[in-house]
């Protein structure tokens, strides 16, 4: 922690935040197309411009002020209920789901703004971005919700937004070049075509990938295997009938449904039967909904859903939530016995079978559903269904542990990023996120500064609470190195937070020992002699402040500032009277 990085803090304020959804194709994709591209002779533009989103990405200042120009601009859901709903799933993806953070990647933060927009977005600062209208269109449904915020999880863990928009930044001015060069069309059907081509060459098998990355985020994580499917569902019915924003009406024709349309996103229908077929795939191909309604088990009829709702028709969604909790139960048991069969009695309580056992007691249906499941799995030892689902989950579990063994491996300067991050979500008082930045520095095979880092896991606690810990690893941080004036300035912020202020200031006095013109310690001093009532002893320091780094002026108080520095304090006023106007 220095003066200097909150200044730089100030800065950074005029940055500007990406806003768009931009995903990126597969990965054997974009080999060929950074070949085409360096044939072009723009792929200098494209490494360029992905550095630069990639770095802001893993800027902490750039996270949290993608969320304040979020809110800011759409404001905050005033209902606490969407924001509990919301909150919940996104605790229970991040802290259940199987997934791995690249080492430049962020963890995840999210808000609930008021848009009337359905929409979601996933920054490139992994800051996700939830509208009010998507919430309570999907009913504030939690299966439905995280299939989506899944999607919008992949967007980030993939960098999706970093990738895409350096390719958008790429194709233009390629396009550009060779218009340039050819004339070959007017700069508006260039334009056009250049849209066309990002939206359909770059977005879309994004989409489509961060579907399925989401789908096994939120199965990974407990939610119901049919909630994709159902969510898409919602969406189509929501987009036909309900939503009173023109740009998201969708034709009530079924003949322009089931196609892909000239925008980035995928037409919610082919999206549905897309989910809907990854749910098959889950429940080692046992379960499949026909006709919407219908569910089936090896071809073989179980039951049909129908409406359980006043509002609307929610026929469809009842039917992937039955059949996500028989996907479920033949994913996570290889037995008919694990079923637990009993009387009318089967599975547990879990919250994704309600609507199996709901609509298997109306229907009188265990029996049936037995048989059915006892037959499903006495022919996969002929089908190797079971195997084949299981040889796709470990391929999938080898990728992640590959990826978490390689961050395991960090090399000094990643871990001294994720230091500093760390350090920075401490200044914004976000304990959670700066705790899981020194989980990921400790659990690395470099160690470049373990004294730096006790220090700084230490002020972490202390944001958390936990005072006792904070000063355990300070205090072991300082004996390592008593040389570095920040693990002194840290220790004595964890004294001021425990509320031992004489301790804070011993800190401070053996800091200016190691590093007497550090400008952040008369600034510490000022203020805890301020929060001590010693207004005297407080001018003075700031006084000092303002002698060894005048650009500090931001961090003095007004009722100190007209003391310190009249000028400054008359152009701060000058400032304030311009903004009331």
């Amino acid at each position: 922690m220095s003066l200097h990085k909150k200044i730089a803090a100030g800065l950074l304020a005029g940055l500007t935040a990406f806003t768009f959804l931009l995903p990126l194709p597969r990965a054997e994709a974009v080999d060929v197309w950074g070949a085409a591209a360096q044939a072009l002779g723009i792929f200098g533009i494209y490494q360029s411009s992905l550095s630069s989103v990639l770095a802001m990405g893993n800027n902490v200042h750039a996270q949290i002020q993608s969320r304040q120009q979020d809110l800011k601009e759409n404001g905050r859901d005033p209902n606490r209920h969407d924001i509990d709903v919301v909150n919940g799933v996104m605790q229970q993806l991040v802290g259940q789901a199987d997934y791995a953070l690249k080492d430049n990647n962020l963890p995840f933060i999210w808000s609930v703004n008021d848009s009337k927009d359905f929409n979601a977005a996933c920054y490139p600062t992994n800051y996700v971005s939830i509208n009010r209208a998507l919430v309570r269109g999907l009913n504030c449904d939690p299966d439905e919700i995280a299939a989506v915020l899944g999607h919008e999880l992949t967007h980030g863990l993939e960098q999706h937004s970093a990738h895409n928009y350096a390719k958008a930044a790429a194709q233009y001015y390629g396009l550009s070049f060779l218009n340039m060069d050819a004339g070959l069309m007017d700069w508006n059907k260039l334009a056009a075509l250049a849209d066309y081509s990002i939206a359909k060459n770059v977005t879309l098998p994004t989409e489509y990938e961060a579907d399925k990355g989401g789908f096994y985020l939120m199965t990974s994580a407990g939610f119901n295997p049919g909630g994709g499917a159902a969510a898409m569902a919602r969406m189509d019915y929501y987009f036909t009938y309900e939503t009173e924003n023109p740009l998201e009406v969708q034709s009530i024709d079924v003949k322009n449904k089931n196609q892909e349309n000239f925008n980035d996103h995928p037409d919610t229908s082919l999206r549905e039967q897309k989910l809907a077929a990854l749910m098959t795939d889950y429940s080692a191909g046992h379960v499949t909904v026909k006709g919407r309604k219908d569910i089936y088990i090896d071809g073989q009829l179980f039951l049909s859903a129908d409406w359980t709702t006043e509002a609307y028709d929610n026929t469809t969604e009842n039917a992937y939530y039955i059949a996500g909790g028989l996907a479920k139960a033949f994913h996570d048991y290889d037995r008919a016995a694990d079923w637990q069969f009993r009387g009318d009695k089967f599975l547990d309580d879990n919250r994704v079978y309600a609507l199996l056992h709901e609509f298997t007691a109306r229907n009188h249906a265990t029996a049936r559903l037995q048989q059915l499941v006892t037959q499903a799995y006495a022919g996969e030892a002929a089908s190797g269904a079971r195997e084949k689902l299981r040889a796709a989950e470990q391929e999938r579990a080898a990728k992640l542990a590959a990826a978490r063994q390689e961050s395991l491996q960090a090399d000094n300067r990643t871990t001294k990023k994720w230091r500093e991050n760390a350090d920075t979500y401490s200044d914004y008082g976000m304990s959670q996120q700066a705790l899981f930045q020194m989980q990921r520095v400790f659990a690395s095979a470099t160690q470049d500064d373990e004294a730096s880092s006790l220090v700084i896991r230490g002020r972490a606690k202390a944001v958390a609470g936990d005072y006792k810990g904070a000063l355990q690893d300070a205090d072991a941080g300082v004996a390592k190195n008593p040389k570095d004036i920040y693990n002194f300035l840290n220790r004595a912020d964890i004294y001021r937070m425990a509320g031992e202020p004489e301790k804070a200031l011993t800190d401070l006095q053996a800091a200016a020992k190691v590093e007497a013109d550090n400008a952040y310690i008369p600034l510490m001093q000022a203020q805890i002699y301020d929060e001590l009532g010693d207004h005297a002893q407080a001018l003075k320091n700031y006084q000092a402040l303002y002698a060894r780094e005048p650009k500090a002026v931001g961090q003095i108080p007004e009722e100190y500032l007209k003391d310190v520095s009249k000028k400054d304090y008359d152009d701060l006023m000058k400032q304030k009277e311009k903004a009331k106007k």
